[in-house]
Order: structure tokens, then C-alpha cells, then sequence
């Protein structure tokens, strides 16, 4: 028999909003926390005369070795954040004003290891984030939890080289075990890794890993990937152990590929750039590699280097959830380059049919409804929309005010095709817009790329008095969830 149709967001819908914590703690050097990756990403004046690469998602041995030697010399936004170490509640008692039913939040690997290799936790960094879930909880709000978020000890770069290693493995596994025991009372919903597929962006950000120092850089791709699905199929194996209840999911960059015409050649491109994109949740979601990699392996010359404990391990440690960020939709040919374009963050072939973002951003709300009704039909899993926000150049106006409309209409837009997808038969558990507080922007470390419901008072080089001030679209979210996604404005 068929089920009724589901004709709004269900009850118990989670609502909220979603950050990292490398790029809203700030704190870098305080309560015994060691450097992690992310306090090594410089910042580039993404306005200065003839900036083409401002993008900070990568970082040399070189530039890593002159950010060590000479810090001073350079500009880190990420160390500072927007000081929501020592602002949690403020923040926090903003998000409840909203309604939040859930924030999402990172912990910083670092903050409980300084170097990842100690024996024993920081308890400075563990209290820290007690304290944090403890505000949550006063205001009904649930912690969606992500275990990495783009950030890991710089010693494990340092050491091993990061993800490219399987020393990494025992290492997280335990950093797992002693959060999940610590917070099991706190925290119901996880998240291994932060937007895995990304590795593929930046082996840096994604995986620690200095691409000058290995010999294949796409083979070092899916050899730090294959040792990420180890551990965080162990990292689930243990939090059921530890949290029965607990949910614990995967989390992809969802880019949805369009064929650019009906040519068989550019839709079987389209195929093919969809499944490098689908790899990381077929992997954790199912279980085992998929049998389409075979040929893409044999086809690059890749081999990698797996044990023979690894399939029973990836079997073992299953999803309950998939996770997504979703922000635009991609448009693809067959051409000399596909093959490198595929499972990029952003394509050079602009829909024709779609408006752009300030930052060049295809806008695709119906992408938003397309990749979710193939996630739910692919995997038949509870799906969560983790990520989702417009970045704009936010301007005070004279008023002493933020009329941001045009982050209003975007967010409408994308509220109104996940209903039409949870009418479609999807099960979704929740929507946690991205950047709920204006922070540093993760790609090219800047403030002024603003996409939070909250207005920050800080600039690109990290002066302002940081006092928060609600926008217009904070009003509109509140309401939005005090509607459970009917009254759109």
C-alpha cells in the first residue's frame, strides 16, 4: 500500500542553522589548543588589482614552512574567527531567539588533541564544548555535531603527510571514542567528515595533505579518501557501541551535473561526473566501493592500497544518514578537460537558464529538489540539507540596519523545493542553513563574503567591534520556523 502524501515539513522538523568551528572560535592559541590546518590558511585580497587565485583551500610545504618560520608576516582570519569561544552565549541565545530546533557545530580535533598523537585528551577543549552543548540544551536546541570540518592538528601534516597515511586511522578513531563518550548524553546527531567529496577540491583543506609532496596528486586523492571511509566507518561502528541512540552520518558537497545538450556523449559525461560525486556517500552509505570505480581506477592508472580487513570494516560501519551541502548546480560536456572538471566545485560552463551569485554561483533551487529526490531514491536513507546559503556583500544601511532581500528570496526559493521533495517521498530530517552568523568564508578567508542572519562587525583584515545585529532575513527565519516552513514571507 502506499503511504499518504506528506504534504509539509513533518513534526520534529530541525530547523537551524550551521558553522565550523575554524571559522567562528577563533581562540586559536587559548585553552590549550594546538595549530590545526586551517590556522595555515592566509589570507588573499580577493579585491586586490589583478587577484586571479584568492582562493586559500590549498597550501604548499613552502608557504606551509614560511606561515611556521614567519606568522607575522602574514594575515590568518581563521585564528581569530569571529570570537565565538568567548561569544557562545550571545550566539547561541540569538540562534534560540530564531527558533532553532539545531545548530550545527564542528569540534576542532586540535582543541581536544593539540597534536592529534597525545595519550591523553585536553580537558580545557572538552569542557569548552560541554559548555557549549549545556547552552544548546537551556534553549531546547539540538547539537548536529561534525567530527572534522576541514581542520585537523597541523602535527599530523607535519608528521604523516595527514590522510594520506593510515596512521590517521587509530588516531581519529580514538579521538571518536573519547567525544562520543564524553558528550553521549549531549549530542544525538553526528557527522564524521565534512563534505569528503572536496578532496577532490583540496587535498589541503580536505585531507591535510601537502600535494607537493606526493607523486600522484589523484592518486593521493583517493588513497587519503580510502583511509577517511575507514575511519569513519569505525567512528560510526563506535558511536553505536557507545550511543545506541545517536544517528551518525556522511556528509557530500551535493553537485548536481547537468548534461549541457542531449548529445549521448555530453549526457554520458553528466553520468559519469554524478557518480565521482556519488562515490564518497556509495562508499559509506552502502558500504563498499562501487563497481563503476573499477574502471575509472584502471582507466587513471590508480592503485590503491587497501587490507584485507578494509571491506568488513566499510561493511560494518554504515551511515544512518545522509548529509549534504547544497549551493549551486553544474553544467557538463564532453571535452578534453572533463575528466578534470568532473566532481570540481564549480564549473566554467554557465547554465544559460540560471541567475548568478555575487561570487559567480549558479542560483538552482529546483538542483536543491533533483538531487534529493535521486539521494532518497538511491539510498533510501533519512536525508539532512546541512548547508545551504546565499554569500553577498552585506551593506549597513543608514538606518543602522541589514535589508538583505535578496538572501531572503534565495532561501524562499530553496525552503519551497524541499517541500515539494518531501512531497515527492523524501525523508528529510532537517535544514541548517549555512553561516547562520556571518564568519570567515572557508574558500578565500575573507569576511566580507557574508552569508549569516546575523550581522557581524568585523572586516577582512579582522578590525570591528564584532557586535552582532540581526538582519532582515533573521525576522523571515524566525517566522519560517515558527511555521515549520509555511509562512515564507
Amino acid at each position: 500500500m502506499l503511504n499518504n502524501l506528506q504534504t509539509g515539513f513533518p513534526e520534529g522538523f530541525l530547523w537551524g542553522g550551521a558553522t565550523a568551528a575554524n571559522q567562528i572560535e577563533g581562540a586559536f592559541d587559548e585553552g590549550g589548543k594546538g595549530l590545526s590546518t586551517s590556522d595555515f590558511a592566509a589570507y588573499k585580497d580577493p579585491y586586490a588589482k589583478g587577484a586571479v587565485d584568492n582562493f586559500t583551500f590549498n597550501v604548499s610545504s613552502k608557504e606551509l614552512a614560511e606561515y611556521t618560520e614567519q606568522p607575522e608576516k602574514y594575515l590568518f582570519p581563521k585564528r581569530w574567527g569571529i570570537d565565538f569561544y568567548h561569544r557562545y552565549q550571545e550566539d547561541i541565545a540569538l540562534f534560540a531567539e530564531m527558533g532553532f530546533k539545531t545548530f550545527r557545530i564542528s569540534i576542532s580535533w586540535a582543541r581536544i588533541f593539540p597534536t592529534g598523537m597525545e595519550a591523553e585528551p585536553n580537558e580545557e577543549g572538552l569542557a569548552f564544548y560541554d559548555k557549549v552543548f549545556d547552552e544548546c540544551a537551556k534553549y531546547g536546541i539540538e547539537p548536529l555535531v561534525t567530527m572534522s570540518h576541514y581542520e585537523m592538528p597541523i602535527e599530523l601534516t607535519k608528521k604523516y603527510n595527514g590522510w594520506v597515511s593510515r596512521e590517521l586511522i587509530p588516531l581519529f578513531e580514538n579521538y571518536a571514542r573519547v567525544i562520543f563518550t564524553r558528550y553521549a548524553k549531549k549530542v544525538r546527531y553526528w557527522i564524521t567528515f565534512n563534505e569528503m567529496n572536496m578532496n577532490l577540491n583540496s587535498l589541503y583543506t580536505g585531507a591535510g595533505t601537502l600535494a607537493d609532496k606526493v607523486d600522484n596528486v589523484l592518486a593521493a586523492t583517493y588513497q587519503a579518501s580510502h583511509h577517511q571511509f575507514l575511519a569513519s566507518a569505525l567512528a560510526v561502528k563506535a558511536a553505536h557501541e557507545i550511543m545506541p541512540e545517536a544517528q551518525i552520518g556522511c556528509m557530500i558537497n551535493q553537485i548536481e551535473s547537468y548534461a549541457k545538450t542531449t548529445k549521448p556523449e555530453d549526457q554520458l559525461q553528466a553520468l559519469k561526473s554524478n557518480q565521482l560525486n556519488m562515490f564518497y556517500p556509495d562508499v559509506q552509505a552502502r558500504g563498499a566501493y562501487p563497481t563503476y570505480m573499477t574502471r575509472y581506477f584502471a582507466d587513471n592508472n590508480l592503485k590503491i592500497v587497501m587490507e584485507e580487513q578494509d571491506a568488513a570494516i566499510l561493511k560494518e560501519g554504515k551511515v544512518d544518514f545522509v548529509a549534504i551541502s547544497y549551493y549551486m548546480s553544474h553544467v557538463t560536456e564532453a571535452r578534453p578537460d572533463a575528466a578534470k572538471l568532473a566532481g570540481s566545485f564549480d564549473s566554467p560552463i554557465k547554465n544559460e537558464y540560471l541567475e548568478l551569485t555575487q561570487w559567480d554561483w549558479p542560483i538552482d533551487p529546483i538542483g536543491l529538489r533533483i538531487s534529493l529526490m535521486k539521494l532518497y531514491d538511491r539510498y533510501e536513507l533519512p536525508l539532512f540539507v546541512c548547508e545551504n546559503g546565499l554569500g553577498a556583500k552585506d551593506v549597513v544601511s543608514a538606518d543602522g540596519k541589514i535589508h538583505d532581500d535578496y538572501r531572503i528570496d534565495y532561501l524562499k526559493k530553496h525552503v519551497e523545493q524541499m517541500k515539494e521533495a518531501i512531497m515527492d517521498g523524501v525523508e528529510l530530517m532537517g535544514y541548517t542553513t549555512w553561516g547562520c552568523i556571518d564568519l570567515i568564508s572557508c574558500g578565500t578567508s575573507q569576511m566580507s563574503k557574508r552569508y549569516g542572519f546575523i550581522y557581524v562587525d568585523q572586516d577582512d583584515q579582522g578590525q570591528g567591534s564584532l557586535a552582532r545585529t540581526p538582519k532582515d532575513s533573521f525576522y523571515w527565519y524566525k517566522d519560517c520556523i515558527a511555521s515549520n516552513g509555511e509562512n515564507l514571507g
